[in-house]
């Protein structure tokens, strides 16, 4: 069920508790920012997730609270995870779902990066 990207963040989700460690994972990439790992419903032959390591709901609660440092990181992070799946050349697709109306299921930031083949146009015409 898509969330409400404004309400408070939940510590319950399941990212955060990937976060914790209560939840596993098939992780590929980790730093002092970021976290990476596939998704275990993958939407492409290559999709992988790469979420802040911090507390966000949203985007724009991201862009808000978190210092300049755990946003450099994030995004440097999500360019490392490309990289080093062999992504760049033959490209990929990176996805933020943020709130109801764009079908956020997680209450918690989250990238999806989908690549492996063609992706077709970006919406559904």
């Amino acid at each position: 069920m898509p969330i409400d990207a404004t309400q408070p963040y939940d510590d319950q989700n399941i990212f955060a508790k990937i976060l914790r460690g209560e939840i596993p994972s098939n992780k590929v990439y980790e730093d002092d920012h970021a976290l990476a790992f596939h998704d275990i419903n993958p939407q492409a032959p290559q999709h992988i997730l790469v979420i802040p390591k911090g507390p966000y709901v949203s985007w724009d609660d991201f862009a808000a609270k978190a210092p300049d440092a755990e946003i450099a990181g994030f995004v440097r992070a999500v360019g490392h995870v490309a990289r080093a799946a062999g992504m760049v050349a033959p490209g990929y697709r990176l996805l933020a779902n943020i709130g109801q109306d764009a079908h956020q299921e997680v209450p918690h930031l989250h990238v999806h990066i989908f690549a492996g083949h063609p992706l077709g146009p970006m919406l559904a015409r």
